[in-house]
Order: C-alpha cells, then structure tokens, then sequence
C-alpha cells in the first residue's frame, strides 16, 4: 500500500464527514457495542430555539473554582507542557498516597472518575457478566458494561430513596461479577450511613469486588469517616473511584483516580491510560487543589449557601425535595412533565436535568452561584 500524509488526511477527511453525517464505517461486530450515546439533547443543547443559558444548572459543575492557587499552577506548567509529566504523576500519586495511608501502588491516575469507571466496565462488565447495583443511580459504568454485552442486576432503592442493602447482600451470588455503589448516590443526593456502608462492603468484598463512585464524598463534613478507603487500607477487595471535577472544580481539567488493592490497579490498568490521558498542567494544577484546604472549604460553604437558598425556594412553593450531601438537589414535580418543565426552563434560560422513576416526574437541579440559583427561582415561580 501507498499510503503517504496527503493520502492519510483526505482519507480522515473524508471519514469525519461521513461520520458528521451519520454514515458509520463497517466496524467489526465487537466494536458496534462501544458507540457511546450522545447526551446533547439532555444537556439542552440541540434545540435551535432556545435562548443562552444564564443559569447552567445541569452537570453538577462547581462553579466556585478552580482555586487561585490552582489556575496560577496551570499558567506556570503552560511553558513546560510539551513535555510527558512522568515525574508529574509520580508525584501525584505520592501525595495522594501520603493523605489516604496506601502505598503509590494502590493508586491510578485517570482523566475524571469516567476513566476509571470505563476501566471498571470492560474489566467486570464485559460479555456474559452481571454487575449487582441499585436502581436508581448514576449509569455511566453500568451502560459502558451493557454495551459490552454485561446484565445489569438492579435491586431497587428503598421507598424513601436509601440504598437497601439487605436486598443487595442477600441478591450476591456466584453470577456476579461486581458490586457497583455510588456514595453519595446520584440523581438522588443521599448518602449511605458509614458505619451500615461499612459493614456491607467487609461483608460483599469477601464474595465479589465492590466498586464504589465517590464523585461526591468531598461534600460530606467528615469525608474520612464517610470514604471507603478505609476499606482498602484493610486490604479488603474495594475500589473507590475520586474526582476533581466536583468540589475542586476541574470537570473541565479532567482529573481523578482509583484507590484498590495493587493487583487490581494492576487489572483496572490494562483498560486505562494510567493518567496519560491526564496534560501535564492539569496535573500540577491538581496537585495544587489537593493541597488548597482553604479554597475547598470556600467553596463547600458557598455551595451549600445557595443550596439553602434552593430549599427555601422550593419549601415556599409548597414542594417536597430529598436532602442532598451533595451539589445537586432533586425534587418531584407538581403540574407538568418533567420533560415539559424542562423545556419550559430552557426557554427561560435554565438549563436542568429531568426524571421519570416511580410513578413521579423529577427535576434535579445543580448548585450554582447565589446570582444563578436567583434566576432559577425566577423561573420556577413562573411554573410552579
């Protein structure tokens, strides 16, 4: 084959435009499963109609940050950004191994926790596998596994939205490959008293790995307590997953990482980058979060100021919500669809995530500035 630059771009070219045009290639089989879905539509983006978002409510974002400390870290590592960042990650992982008591073996680097749960998908949720989770919860690894031909086990929430545990232990069998938790859960903000947490996962990790998102846990007021890395530290067979993109703000940075024993990192690295998918600068800036204990204090109390702002709103229009511990609320509605309210949000620039589970229509609404939650109860007293 001649196969020269020239060639070798119009041929990429030419298959971005078919592409663009929703003409696949003739993948293998095999490789169909792993077209991802596109969330533009949930994310408002698609509707021509709609005016600009001035309060963007709707991909639990923190909108407080990054920290100064790190922003200026971003701007020293610019000059060295052509290089890898090996000793970076090094470091990193270090650092992070000092604060949670492990050793740098117990640790992957990956870009966000999505890495991390793509990793845990394709090693446990892959052809003729069945993962053991709640529902309701966040999907991202369970769908990542059912596009690889994994069965979902869903053991429904309790009827006030807590984790039923009992049920999942006494659900745990030899046809599971994983325990997937998400602590605090996601859409619906509750998290899982740490002591009964505790308890299920010295129980189930003797059986099967437990897999726990921790994407939220910063939100708590005593994240040691609250974190299953304890769990880890005792050698027991738990992975948690750990974000940036939440209190540290960095979900556009694209930073996270996994806490396991050293032979599961061992697995989980076959399907991730081992944090080369992370830049250089987004990783001194990271390390400049993890240290700025001042900024993360900042801002949790400046997230759950406004959260109070949203309670109030929603308590004097008569409405219900679940308690979050996290930067997101979720509430039932009233008078319409959730699909509807949305809609209806969106043309009055607030941008919202919409739900449908047990006979209500559910609206989760993100924790943004004091100015932002104002223009959202503008526009929810016009609806509700």
């Amino acid at each position: 084959m001649n196969v020269n630059r020239r060639n070798w771009l119009k041929a990429g070219t030419l298959m971005a435009g078919g592409l663009a045009l929703g003409q696949y290639p003739a993948f293998p089989k095999a490789y169909k499963k792993m077209q991802i879905p596109v969330l533009e539509e949930d994310l408002g983006q698609t509707k021509e109609e709609r005016p600009p978002l001035k309060a963007r409510l709707l991909a639990n974002e923190n909108p407080f940050g990054p920290s100064d400390k790190a922003k200026q870290a971003l701007i020293n590592a610019v000059d060295g950004s052509y290089r890898y960042a090996f000793e970076e990650f090094k470091q990193f992982k270090e650092m992070i191994a000092e604060k949670e008591q492990v050793t740098p073996d117990h640790i992957m680097l990956g870009a966000g926790s999505s890495e991390i749960l793509l990793a845990g998908a394709l090693a446990y949720g892959t052809e003729g596998k069945k993962i053991l989770a709640a529902d309701i919860t966040y999907m991202d690894l369970l769908r990542k596994a059912q596009m690889h031909g994994a069965a979902w086990d869903q053991v429904p929430l309790k009827e006030d939205l807590d984790y039923d545990l009992d049920a999942m232990m006494s659900t745990l069998g030899a046809q599971h490959s994983l325990v997937y938790l998400v602590n605090p859960n996601n859409p619906v903000g509750k998290s899982i008293d740490p002591s009964v947490l505790k308890a299920f996962c010295d129980q189930a990790s003797t059986k099967k790995p437990v897999f726990i998102d921790e994407a939220y846990i910063d939100f708590k007021d005593d994240v040691e307590r609250n974190s299953m890395i304890q769990c880890v530290r005792e050698g027991k067979n738990v992975v948690v997953a750990r974000t940036f993109s939440k209190l540290h703000a960095f979900a556009g940075l694209r930073v996270g990482y996994a806490i396991a024993q050293p032979e599961t990192i061992e697995l989980l690295s076959k399907y991730a980058s081992g944090g080369g998918t992370i830049s250089r600068p987004s990783i001194m800036a990271a390390m400049a979060s993890y240290q700025d204990e001042a900024f993360q204090a900042y801002s949790k109390e400046q997230i759950n100021l406004s959260k109070a702002y949203l309670y109030k709103t929603l308590e004097e229009a008569g409405y219900d919500y679940v308690k979050s511990d996290t930067n997101f609320v979720l509430f039932p509605l009233k008078y319409m669809s959730a699909e509807r309210f949305q809609e209806e949000m969106f043309k009055r620039g607030v941008g919202i995530r919409k739900w449908s589970f047990r006979d209500k229509e559910w609206c989760r609404v993100s924790i943004g500035t004091m100015a932002e939650m104002k223009i959202f109860g503008e526009a929810f007293q016009q609806l509700a």
